[in-house]
């Protein structure tokens, strides 16, 4: 079975064409669609085994979006279907589901209608996500679609874990409460991982950290998530690029008041002006920091210094919550490709049961376990895959 993976930011789309059957998968083609809305648009075509396509062109919606992408994918030199038809089904990364959606499942109305409620709560990400379904249902009006929720992965957490200490009734009305996000990669990492450690992993206690330009922590015990370091919104937990992470309210309120500033202004100073490029001065990418951290820059190397440190407090934490920990996991962007911010988070740890191996972190690209051999807690690092996950719901679901 063909299955479109689609991942709708608000101003970009990001695809895979994956080829699924009940015991493997094929990657057929990957790219993206920048700069949607804007005067000139940009597709990036990636065929496998074939020459990348590249058009630059006035991309107005995401439904001329989806169509670029549709024509990209049949084109006579870098297709890689003869028809659409050949699209059985479409899987959409959305990242809120709020309570109303514990697993994957098929589109229809209601589901939509639900999407759609969350907005209020995730307006940068729903809305693009409702916008990549009502434009496949332009574009491939017989193909199945499955919505897959970054935060699906979470409701395992229990109550004591989610809530927060503000009045019940916040809760009871507008269901104020900690989510979670990065599901999609914390569940395929901390099975992937445990298949590669050899631990079962429905008796077992692991710590995914997914570290990149957002990021988060999450415990899964047994296999279900248990606690994770996001919340109510991805602003929550890590020193991020560009977000601050955990912080004492009263301090934000203080500085909202010296400044006179609106609610919309303390959130766009706390989801895109703080953070590593808050505290530098210098970028919200971590490459740039680690530039400017190895030529002295005093601003930087206490944000990398803040950004790592955070990482591992969560680790601690989560270790005591679950009452000890198997095996803690490294991926996304920074997780997946600096040796420096594993070391710096798995070095210390040695009264937990880690014996960190140096010679092992040295790596990128690869899965690999970076513990010692007789390290009686492992360390991994794990490439995610959460097109993947998307697809396999998606197949799974629809045949």
């Amino acid at each position: 079975m063909v299955i479109l993976v689609l991942n709708c930011g608000s101003s970009s789309i990001k695809y895979q064409v994956i080829d699924m059957n009940d015991n493997s998968s094929r990657l057929l083609a990957k790219g993206l669609v920048e700069r949607i809305g804007l005067p000139e648009g940009d597709l990036t075509h990636k065929p496998v085994g074939k020459d990348i396509l590249e058009k630059h062109c006035p991309v107005p919606d995401h439904t001329t979006g989806i169509k670029l992408v549709m024509d990209a994918l049949t084109d006579p030199v870098h297709g890689v279907i003869s028809s659409l038809d050949e699209i059985r089904a479409v899987g959409h990364r959305v990242a809120h589901g709020g309570e109303y959606f514990p697993e994957s499942c098929i589109v229809d109305e209601d589901v939509k209608r639900k999407i759609a409620s969350l907005c209020a709560i995730a307006p940068l990400h729903n809305p693009a996500s409702l916008q990549g379904i009502e434009a496949i249902d332009h574009v491939l009006p017989a193909a199945k679609q499955v919505t897959v929720f970054d935060t699906s992965f979470h409701q395992t957490i229990p109550a004591r874990n989610y809530m927060y200490a503000l009045p019940y009734e916040y809760y009871e009305k507008y269901r104020v409460r900690k989510y979670g996000f990065h599901g999609t990669s914390h569940k395929y990492v901390a099975r992937t991982g445990a298949a590669l450690a050899g631990i079962d992993i429905n008796n077992s206690k692991i710590i995914t950290c997914h570290i990149g330009n957002g990021g988060s922590v999450t415990a899964v015990l047994n296999g279900k998530s248990f606690d994770t370091s996001m919340g109510f919104s991805p602003l929550d937990g890590l020193v991020m690029g560009t977000r601050c992470g955990n912080v004492d309210a009263s301090a934000i309120t203080y500085i909202g008041d010296k400044e006179g500033m609106t609610f919309a202004q303390i959130d766009t100073m706390m989801n895109k002006k703080s953070g590593v490029l808050g505290v530098s001065g210098v970028s919200s990418d971590m490459r740039d920091i680690d530039k400017a951290y190895d030529e002295g820059n005093e601003r930087a190397i206490l944000a990398r210094d803040m950004y790592y440190g955070r990482v591992k407090k969560f680790i601690g934490q989560y270790a005591a919550e679950m009452g000890g920990v198997d095996l803690i996991v490294f991926t996304g962007g920074v997780g997946e490709n600096s040796k420096e911010m594993r070391c710096s988070a798995c070095e210390g740890l040695e009264f937990m049961g880690l014996e960190f191996d140096r010679a092992a972190n040295d790596v990128r690209g690869e899965n690999r376990i970076i513990s010692a051999p007789g390290s009686r807690v492992k360390a991994a690092v794990i490439a995610t895959d959460e097109e993947l996950v998307i697809a396999t719901d998606t197949y799974n679901l629809v045949k």
